[in-house]
């Protein structure tokens, strides 16, 4: 009786094999690509939401605390802060016997949108000057920097995902 010779292959990928799987990696890439640059964009929506909801908080709380006649305020001022420093750097308190400081934000946040980065990935641009500033005399619908500040917007061209412009929130 004979041996049988069993032959022993060693398979592998094909060439073949492996392009269409470089091929369906490279359509799923390119469709996960646009869904990325959504949720960044979503991101930073959200970012904007919230750094625009905390400075008016701020801003609202100190014009109560000016009207409270805890901040110094002249009579022809408005109670809305003079800048947005004063959020963070805080003001006297007048009625306090220490003069102790009134503190409005812990730091200024940027706006998420107009942020310009330096080669390190640092600010350039100190986050009160990324804002648009509109004062307590400034029309609503074109909105100007005055003696105070009594709303900010966004200084970003886009539009948001909801068809408004970012300025516009």
């Amino acid at each position: 009786m004979a041996a049988s010779r069993v032959s022993v292959k060693h398979r592998g990928f094909t060439l073949i094999e492996l392009m269409i799987v470089v091929a369906i990696m490279a359509i799923l890439a390119t469709a996960a690509l646009p869904l990325r640059e959504l949720m960044v964009k979503r991101e930073k929506e959200q970012e904007l939401r919230v750094a625009l909801r905390q400075i008016r908080t701020a801003i609202d709380a100190y014009k109560q605390a000016s009207d409270e006649g805890r901040i110094t305020k002249k009579a022809d001022e408005s109670g809305y802060p003079p800048r947005l420093e004063e959020l963070f750097m805080g003001v006297p308190d007048i009625k306090s016997p220490d003069k102790k400081i009134i503190y409005f934000l812990r730091r200024l946040p940027p706006d998420p949108l107009f942020v310009e980065l330096d080669v390190a990935g640092v600010s350039a641009t100190p986050a009160a000057d990324t804002w648009g500033k509109r004062s307590y005399e400034s029309p609503w619908d074109s909105p100007k920097e005055g003696d105070d500040v009594y709303d900010v917007y966004s200084r970003s061209e886009a539009i948001g995902l909801n068809g408004i412009p970012y300025r516009e929130w």
